[in-house]
């Protein structure tokens, strides 16, 4: 059934798909259908930053950055769900068109630019939201905020979302915010990590209720930057990190019509960047902070060769495009078996 209507979906530009796959979504939880076609995959609970997740396949943020759809997604039979990027200011993001497919090699390149409807219109989604599942909520800085001003967006965000999330994520890694990954490194990094536990310590006093933050970094540092981050992040008392983003780098899609886009590359041709960055964070955090793998995750056994890798959870986003929600069970199933 999927595979028809990915069929009818791939004829649309990849924005007006996106969207009108989410709509379509929408109407069919609402009028109860997707039980009929849906399989939620068999009860596996695993317990990560304090929270039990029911099983330990998520969605990854990006497919629904203001949570409009939050019902719909939660109803597939995602361990857990992410929304956003949400920044503080709503902002329309990059010139269209800013995605594109590359079938062939089962990938996507986008070059979205954070946009959203900002804070006050995620927030009113959360509330209102009938899915009781566990919702991470993302967040990033304005396009036009300096880097030397980036920490002030983060502690916005995540004082504004903290009351409604059940862990927030810190997006320091999108190729596709002029500056942004400049954050991930030397002491950029640790006064922004330094900046968002700091925040987080507050908000747990006002709230009396204790969010997890993980950190979400990119695929194309080397094994210097990787060990890096990973000490900084222990040094931080942050909870988690999540690897990987997107990729800058062309090399697996040479000669494709699309290669010269700029965007970040994801789907197959990140699989293999994002499993040398969580074997290179585990080598240094083994178990002490957990890692939330994701990045070329298109059958089983990608979902699976992360978890042997070190990483607790997954989450799917190009993969989930390409396979449909059957890939939510297929993973499942297979990290099952590998445990």
């Amino acid at each position: 059934m999927y595979a028809l209507v990915r069929n009818i979906l791939f004829r649309l530009s990849p924005e007006q798909a996106h969207n009108i796959a989410l709509s379509g979504l929408d109407l069919a939880s609402k009028a109860g259908l997707l039980k009929a076609f849906v399989r939620s995959p068999a009860p596996a609970p695993v317990k990560v930053m304090g929270l039990e997740f029911p099983n330990p396949v998520g969605l990854a943020a990006g497919l629904d950055k203001n949570g409009d759809h939050i019902d719909a997604l939660g109803a597939l039979g995602f361990g857990f769900i992410e929304v956003g990027t949400v920044t503080p200011l709503a902002q329309p993001g990059n010139p269209k068109p800013r995605m594109f497919r590359l079938p062939e090699h089962q990938a996507i390149i986008n070059r979205m630019g954070f946009n959203n409807e900002g804070l006050e219109h995620l927030i009113a989604n959360v509330r209102s939201r009938r899915y009781r599942g566990i919702l991470g909520i993302n967040v990033g800085k304005n396009k036009d905020t300096p880097n030397e001003q980036s920490e002030q967006d983060y502690r916005k965000g995540i004082a504004a979302v903290y009351p409604y999330a059940d862990y927030i994520t810190v997006n320091v890694s999108s190729p596709n915010t002029p500056g942004l990954r400049d954050l991930q490194f030397g002491d950029s990094l640790k006064q922004l990590l330094h900046a968002i536990k700091d925040e987080q310590t507050k908000c747990q006093a006002r709230q009396n209720r204790y969010v997890p933050i993980a950190v979400k970094i990119a695929p194309d540092m080397d094994d210097e930057g990787i060990r890096f981050v990973a000490h900084a992040l222990l040094d931080s008392g942050l909870d988690g990190v999540i690897a990987t983003n997107t990729t800058i780098s062309r090399e697996a899609v040479k000669g494709h019509v699309h290669e010269q886009e700029a965007g970040g590359l994801s789907g197959t041709p990140v699989r293999e960047g994002s499993l040398r960055v969580i074997r290179g964070l585990y080598e240094v955090l083994g178990d002490r902070l957990p890692i939330i793998g994701v990045g070329g995750i298109t059958d089983g056994e990608s979902a699976a060769e992360k978890i042997r890798a070190g990483a607790k959870l997954v989450q799917l986003y190009t993969g989930f495009i390409y396979r449909g929600p059957a890939l939510i069970e297929e993973a499942a199933d297979a990290i099952r078996k590998a445990q």
